[in-house]
């Protein structure tokens, strides 16, 4: 008899025991998720963002870079396991709630879990003092969303949120409903959840810029142990669409398809291979042989509208392409007026040409979703659930059954929280080819992208080209403007048409001008595919724009906020666009005069400059911005709120949660409807099953769409609570007044409990819930001012932001301390964009900058502290009186940037981003070097 002698592996996570053994080379991320502690998140594959970080023997370690075998014998503590036992929260959980150091909260565990390990260290041999030097402390932690000046305030222990008394929540700053689970890792995200016999898909992807499939052969791959199936365009349905999601689908080109037999980026998926697990899907990709017949390719957007370039979507009119044979997706042209006769009134004309760049959303959450099949409720067989990161569970469904010629009870879409988005989960990326799989192989399919694929294989902000002419009298009166647009929507066109057409809207509108003319181009590449990103467009244009108000200021010898003040639109103005009037959009509350206030304050104020080193010089400049409080065409939003059974609220609604604040905002909506408070009050959201119908949460719609459809739906209900308390108690219904526990009739208390039990009685049900719905339209619009006090060094180029100011007229403002963190994280995203953000191709168009390491985003230290002031407007469309603003802070960043680099540097900068090397090489060659 023998004796088995191998040691066995034994680990303790969160004071419990483990002895599941690794798989050989298994990080301890993996090993953690896969034992059930889902608070370990996956944010970049490599030991860049820190989302991953537990602690060993009480040290903090990136989970993703330490080998699971190494914690062998070792106590492992993830976010999970901080709270004390019996449930409360550790110093550090409770100090991220009462702060609401987090906004998607994907990344908050991270930073909790370093936070905590420094609080450890402080006072002992172990204290090197990186808790008084913050920028030193998270510099391996990353956050896209919050600017990163609220988890500082959670670090030092400020707090912001409130409880509001009853019907007061409106105009206050509860905390998000989430933030207990977010800073406890309970909180369940994309893949937060087990599902039994799940199996993984991993992406063949092309390794050239534009070929024909010749051939494939599966076979190898195929014989892998564990493979299942290998999917290519043999499988795939010939139906053509667009991955971008719009409640019109019309507004895309349908030019793509599942798999397709043409490639036309590097980074297009070839085929799919589905396994038992992650790593026989990846053999099972190195093993598909693929025989490619290369075809000539064209990168740039200019050489690819001209005669001769390869046409790169050789389709029919059907596709709804404007010009395929000059690869042009979309165009717009328009004039008002005549800007030649403009430009003849003029005494100053300046002309520019100015470029934007590549920019990827960076969420940290990459896009992802898993589908499987569950029974349905009344056990008439199954039906098909897709769990998925997106911004548009209803609009994704829709196309997967049209895709897939299924009916639309027979699929549901949800999504849990959604860790980031920025406009770039408007997309449908992943569920169309998981859905395939599961259907083909009737089981669970799960994908989930990779950091590197997100680069590659997701989509990008679109690199615009825009020459802009304006002319202006000599005091200062705009005569003319002029913009010729081009941007480059990469090898398809999702989103393509809609960006051009958004970008040169609201940005013309913002100034009279009494002639203006535009044209515009989207164009096909073979690049990286372009799609939605924060601000559509607009921020593009806006750099070009306002740079050119300062610099023709600067000519005609005026201030340049005296000139915008002077040229900008008022609140009795007509918004005059040459892309045509939009009929349904309105000031209704004007707050620009207000923001330039502000900057004007602001200038008069500073002191920031008195004290940077010797020979540095400094510079000021700021930017104004317009932006449409919801997109056109309609965007439509269902919303049903009940009172359920114990006596408290239930709200249903379709719009997704990932950090925008919306559930926030619609608890407390309700709340003052019903004049209750917000923990008395439950929601279910971004799920198909809840409500009829909800375009999605983007174009900045959270709360001016959806929030106006709870509002009505609210407003609704407690009128038919008034009117059968009024009816059950025999009392006249005005005399009926809603409290937090029922109503006062006449001097007769009956509680919303006893309503509940009397409407059940009566089989009057229909008494207790009420349905809301907004259809987008009219619109109103946001106004949004950024300044900057800059200093450089021209010895090095080194840059330093002494004073950020932001001024946002989100009229009623629902939540400050959450519509601050908005503005703060649009603030310090613009900034990465703007400074060194920069998706990078090669000669092929391959994206060469696939990793954090290789693009930059904004860290702790590079994020400067924002003040943000919010006007004093009420708006006449808006629930409430409410505006977004969620994209718009983004708009006014660059140029605002790029006008105190001009007024520091003379050298007006017309390229993003601003590098410190090109900001040295430009002024060494100023200088004459």
């Amino acid at each position: 008899m023998s004796l088995d002698t191998t040691p066995r592996f034994r680990i303790e996570v969160n004071r419990q025991p483990f002895d599941t053994a690794p798989r050989p080379g298994q990080c301890l991320r993996t090993y953690l998720r896969e034992q059930g502690w889902f608070g370990v998140k996956k944010g970049c594959d490599q030991g860049d963002c820190g989302a991953c970080t537990v602690h060993v023997d009480g040290r903090p370690v990136h989970s993703c870079l330490y080998p699971a075998v190494r914690a062998d014998g070792r106590s492992v503590t993830t976010v999970e396991g901080l709270a004390h036992p019996d449930g409360e929260l550790h110093p550090v959980q409770q100090k991220f709630l009462d702060a609401q150091g987090f906004q998607c909260g994907f990344c908050t565990a991270g930073f909790l879990m370093t936070t905590a390990a420094l609080e450890a260290e402080a006072s002992t041999a172990d204290d090197d003092g990186k808790l008084d030097d913050l920028p030193r402390a998270f510099k391996n932690n990353l956050c896209r969303c919050t600017g990163y000046r609220a988890i500082e305030d959670a670090v030092r222990g400020v707090k912001h949120t409130e409880r509001p008394c009853a019907g007061q929540a409106v105009g206050r700053s509860p905390g998000a409903p989430a933030g207990p689970q977010v800073v406890t890792g309970t909180a369940r995200y994309t893949f937060d959840v087990d599902v039994p016999g799940v199996l993984h898909m991993k992406l063949l992807r092309s390794p050239h810029p534009h070929a024909r499939i010749v051939s494939i052969d599966t076979t190898e791959a195929l014989s892998v142990p564990g493979v299942r199936a290998v999917l290519t365009h043999h499988d795939a349905p010939e139906r053509l669409y667009s991955s971008a999601r719009h409640e019109h689908p019309t507004e895309d080109p349908d030019d793509t398809r599942v798999l397709d037999d043409t490639v036309r980026y590097v980074g297009q998926r070839v085929a799919a291979v589905v396994a038992d697990s992650e790593q026989a899907a990846e053999e099972g990709c190195r093993r598909v042989a693929v025989t490619y017949e290369e075809l000539p390719y064209v990168l740039d957007p200019e050489e690819a509208m001209r005669p001769g370039a390869p046409v790169i979507h050789d389709k029919s009119p059907a596709s709804r392409i404007a010009r395929p044979e000059n690869n042009v997706v979309g165009e717009v042209h328009g004039e008002a007026g005549s800007v030649d006769e403009g430009f003849a009134q003029a005494d100053v004309v300046y002309e520019e040409t100015f470029h934007t760049q590549r920019v990827q959303h960076a969420s940290l959450e990459t896009h992802g979703c898993v589908a499987y099949f569950e029974p349905r409720q009344d056990g008439t067989g199954e039906r098909l659930t897709v769990r998925s990161s997106t911004q548009t569970p209803f609009l994704t469904r829709r196309a997967l059954c049209t895709l897939y010629d299924l009916d639309e009870d027979d699929v549901r879409v949800v999504a849990g929280r959604v860790g980031g988005g920025f406009g770039g989960k408007q997309e449908m990326l992943t569920e169309d080819i998981v859905v395939l799989a599961a259907l083909k192989l009737r089981r669970p399919v799960k994908l989930e992208y990779t950091r590197a694929e997100q680069f590659y294989g997701a989509t990008t902000r679109h690199p615009f080209k825009i020459t802009v002419k304006a002319g202006a009298r000599a005091d200062g009166t705009l005569t003319a403007l002029r913009m010729r647009v081009v941007s480059n929507t990469g090898a398809y066109g999702n989103h393509g048409p809609a960006v051009m057409f958004h970008s040169v809207g609201e940005s013309f509108a913002v100034y009279r001008a009494p002639h203006k003319k535009v044209e515009a181009y989207s164009v096909y590449t073979n690049c990286v595919p372009a799609g939605a990103f924060r601000g559509y467009g607009l921020g593009q244009v806006t750099f070009a724009l306002e740079s050119t108000m300062d610099e023709l200021a600067r000519r005609l010898g005026i201030d340049p906020l005296a000139f915008r003040e002077q040229n900008v639109i008022g609140p009795g103005d007509h918004m005059v666009s040459p892309i045509g009037d939009e009929e349904d959009l309105h000031i209704a509350s004007y707050g620009l005069g207000q923001c330039m206030d502000i900057v004007r304050i602001a200038i008069a104020e500073d002191t920031s400059h008195r004290d940077v080193p010797e020979g540095w010089l400094t510079g000021q400049g700021a930017a104004v911005a317009m932006i449409a409080t919801g997109p056109p065409g309609g965007h439509f939003a269902d919303a049903r709120v009940s009172l359920l059974e114990d006596g408290t609220y239930d709200i249903a609604v379709g719009t997704a949660e990932f950090g925008n604040g919306t559930t926030t905002v619609h608890k407390q909506i309700t709340a003052g409807a019903l004049n209750t408070t917000v923990d008395r009050i439950r929601i279910r959201q971004s799920d198909t099953d809840v409500v009829r119908h909800d375009t999605g949460a983007f174009g900045s719609a959270g709360t001016v769409v959806a929030g106006k459809a709870v509002l009505l739906a609210a407003g609704s209900l407690a009128q038919r609570l008034r009117t059968f308390a009024a009816r059950h108690t025999g009392t006249a219904r005005h005399l009926c007044t809603l409290s937090t526990e029922g109503f006062d009739c006449a001097g007769r208390t009956v509680t919303l409990k006893e309503l509940y039990e009397a409407a059940h009685a009566r089989g009057s049900e229909g008494e207790l819930t009420a349905e809301g719905h907004w259809g987008g339209s009219p619109r109103s619009v946001a106004f949004n001012a950024q300044w900057f006090r800059i200093a450089v060094d021209p010895g090095t180029g080194e840059l330093r932001i002494l004073r950020s100011v932001h001024a946002a007229d989100a009229g009623k403002v629902m939540n400050p301390m959450q519509c601050r963190g908005q503005v703060e994280g649009g603030v310090a995203q613009a900034l990465g964009a703007t400074l060194f953000e920069n998706v990078r191709l090669d000669e092929r168009g391959e994206v060469t900058t696939a990793a954090f390491r290789r693009y930059r985003l904004p860290q702790y230290a590079d994020v400067p502290r924002t003040e943000v002031h919010f006007m004093e407007t009420t708006d006449a469309i808006g629930p409430l009186g409410a505006k977004s603003m969620s994209e718009s802070p983004f708009n006014p960043v660059a140029p605002a940037f790029a006008n105190a680099l001009r007024d520091a540097t003379g050298i007006r900068f017309t390229e993003l981003p601003l590098t410190r090397d090109v900001i040295w090489q430009k002024m060494r060659s100023q200088n004459g070097h």
